[in-house]
């Protein structure tokens, strides 16, 4: 499937780049990877998000360059729809993008739904970042270190800093290739972890008082509601990362944050260890993901929530 992909890259002339809502260092880092590697090659590329750049992230090369509304789509010849695993996480414009000539799925999520003609799925890949690095080594492209800074931001934080079961030899090879190629681990890891502004801060400190920890000591979770995001002068995007601090406690092996989104319904994003599949929990709600990370959306006040959440999660025990 790369060397298809490949082949449409070589007689194509102008592409789109989008990803998924709420952009995080993954999407971000293969998105800018993908464009610099197509301009490189002499292509006009545009890359759509609909959601603005994590603050944590505007350093990566190329940020500036992501447009918010989408531009008209007639003159693109090829869509690449990275990080995710059905059409509509795209967002609100999901029917016309999906109106382009030729659409190409690059993703690593198990539960992708291969909606495109063009799909290259590997769901044991650490990152959307790591099969950028694989495309461009089939394309025998060298990287520059544009490309390389962000090729590694994405691996970096999908992994975890290395720390999830998504790191494997490929991925520490993919991270060293592009370490080799120009990337920087320590101003790249400075900029996306020790640059919280201060709301974030804030916005910890009063998620934190919401902890709770059920199921003799087996799940913990947080709650984010759009009051404490007021109280703390904070926005969604800073708690990137809340979700993992649940399960840093000893005996937690389910991590949950409930995130109150304004459509009245609450985003609910899942870490977990060992083989407890919370993939299988997101989908019972319409969402999907990893074995060990997973997000879903469910419509309701906290209470309700909790509950349904609490009767999926108890079938994994």
């Amino acid at each position: 499937m790369l060397q298809k992909i490949a082949d449409v890259v070589r007689k194509s002339r102008k592409f789109l780049i989008t990803s998924h809502v709420r952009p995080d260092g993954d999407s971000i880092g293969s998105t800018l990877a993908l464009y610099h590697m197509l301009r490189g090659m002499g292509k006009s590329a545009v890359i759509y998000n609909q959601d603005r750049t994590p603050d944590n992230y505007r350093f990566l090369p190329g940020s500036d360059c992501i447009v918010h509304d989408l531009p008209s789509i007639e003159d693109f010849d090829a869509v690449f729809i990275l990080d995710c695993s059905e059409l509509d996480r795209v967002g609100d414009d999901a029917a016309r993008i999906g109106n382009i000539r030729k659409l190409i799925n690059i993703d690593h999520h198990i539960s992708n739904r291969h909606f495109c003609e063009l799909t290259f799925i590997d769901e044991h890949a650490s990152s959307t970042s790591e099969l950028i690095f694989r495309l461009a080594r089939q394309m025998k492209i060298e990287l520059n270190k544009e490309m390389a800074d962000n090729l590694y931001a994405g691996i970096l934080t999908d992994t975890g800093g290395f720390r999830y079961s998504s790191t494997s030899k490929e991925s520490l090879m993919a991270a060293a290739h592009v370490v080799a190629c120009g990337a920087s681990p320590q101003w790249i890891s400075e900029n996306i972890y020790e640059r919280n502004p201060l709301s974030k801060i804030r916005l910890l400190a009063r998620t934190l008082e919401t902890l709770a920890i059920e199921m003799d000591g087996k799940v913990g979770s947080l709650v984010i509601t759009q009051k404490t995001l007021d109280q703390a002068g904070a926005s969604m995007e800073q708690s990137e990362g809340f979700v993992d601090i649940p399960r840093t406690i000893e005996g937690v092996v389910v991590s949950i944050l409930y995130s109150e989104m304004k459509d009245q319904f609450f985003k609910i994003s899942m870490r977990s260890k060992e083989r407890y599949n919370v993939a299988r929990i997101a989908e019972q709600f319409g969402g999907g993901g990893h074995v060990n990370a997973a997000a879903c959306r469910y419509k309701g006040d906290i209470t309700a929530v909790k509950s349904a959440v609490m009767v999926a999660v108890r079938e994994l025990f």
